[in-house]
């Protein structure tokens, strides 16, 4: 039996649903169950166990085999971010306490608040050294990711990229007509929260056809400042708030729009909203940033734009806008190209071969003898 290692699944978050969507999956042809890691003592009765959460190396034992998946970039950032908020650039640096430090203090990639900082770097530190010390395999979601655990010590052959997957909904979003492509609405959704960029879309909305509108899926604390700068720049009639959303709201709403708008500010580590683009046949326009990109073919299943480029992001959305050819066959292609390289079926086949690798490499810690 494989073992999820996660503290809980109530709270569906994005590696809560990976994870279940994962299990579902899995279920097809092994068996799996989820624990929480610090819980177990004795194991060395496990076949495989999959980490999905740094702090549950602190936990094993290397008494079975075991691989991780990092879902975030908190074993080389101590915010979690790499991002500037200060200059509103995403942040290259490597990880070390006087640059991570000055980022927090000077940059706003995290809190000013010394004790926090402290922290963070503390954490972040302790993950990077557990990860090379257990020798397990590490699963990245992207290449992006992969080259910042490298940057920081990290062995390239402990570190694997293995590309999200999702799988199609029974009921999706319909092609996309003529009909839906002359309501003109495009699509945002995530959480309301400032490196999401919602900011900047909206500032975007401005130098857009008064015709086309906004829905936007999602909440959080940013959006009573998000509605105010609506409000202040004379597009909140064209904006609709439709808060949090269960997957049927969220089906139709993509069979409503004509493009969905991935406009990050901060580098996503994979980033699932394009692939849900794909799955539904809608074109994406996103950010240039993080390992968005490698999840895209530029011009071809979408476009992608330089983070904070409202120009460019305005002129992204009405070249989709203003043709519904182009617009249907990027979303035919998003949806091909899905089809090629991110079903779940091809996630988890690959995934199988890391376990495989992973119980093929494995050799159990022996224990030490204070003599």
């Amino acid at each position: 039996m494989i073992h999820h290692c996660v503290t809980t699944l109530d709270h569906l978050g994005g590696v809560q649903t990976y994870v279940r969507a994962l299990l579902k999956k899995q279920s097809e042809h092994i068996n799996t169950q989820v624990i929480n890691l610090f819980e177990k003592s004795d194991q060395s009765q496990f076949k495989l166990l999959h980490l999905h959460d740094p702090k549950q190396l602190l936990a094993f034992k290397g008494e079975c085999p075991a691989v991780i998946s990092l879902h975030n970039h908190s074993p080389y950032c101590p915010s979690g971010t790499q991002y500037f908020s200060t200059h509103k650039t995403c942040c290259d640096r490597p990880m070390s306490s006087l640059g991570c430090a000055w980022g927090h203090m000077v940059d706003g990639c995290g809190s000013r608040r010394p004790p926090v900082i402290l922290q963070n770097l503390k954490t972040s530190q302790q993950e990077i050294i557990n990860l090379k010390q257990k020798q397990i395999l590490v699963i990245a979601n992207s290449n992006y990711m992969r080259d910042r655990l490298i940057r920081q010590g990290l062995s390239p052959d402990q570190v694997i990229t293995l590309y999200l997957g999702t799988e199609i909904p029974e009921k999706v979003a319909t092609n996309l007509t003529s009909e839906i492509h002359g309501a003109q609405r495009i699509l945002f959704v995530g959480r309301i929260v400032p490196t999401k960029g919602l900011e900047w879309l909206l500032r975007s909305m401005v130098l857009l056809n008064p015709s086309i509108h906004l829905d936007i899926a999602g909440e959080g604390w940013f959006r009573p400042n998000a509605e105010l700068l609506a409000k202040k720049l004379g597009i909140e009639s064209r904006i609709t708030w439709h808060g949090w959303c269960n997957s049927m709201q969220l089906n139709e709403l993509y069979q409503q729009c004509f493009a969905v708008i991935f406009p990050s500010i901060w580098p996503e580590p994979a980033g699932l909203i394009t692939l849900e683009a794909y799955i539904h046949s809608r074109p994406v326009i996103a950010s240039a940033v993080g390992g968005i990109p490698e999840y895209m073919l530029h011009g071809e299943t979408g476009i992608l734009v330089e983070s904070n480029n409202t120009k460019q992001l305005a002129e992204g959305i009405s070249k989709l806008a203003d043709n519904y050819e182009t617009c249907l066959q990027i979303g035919a292609q998003g949806y091909a190209y899905h089809q090629e390289k991110f079903t779940l079926s091809m996630h988890v086949k690959k995934l199988d071969e890391i376990y495989e690798k992973a119980i093929t490499l494995f050799r159990p810690t022996q224990p030490s003898y204070n003599l």
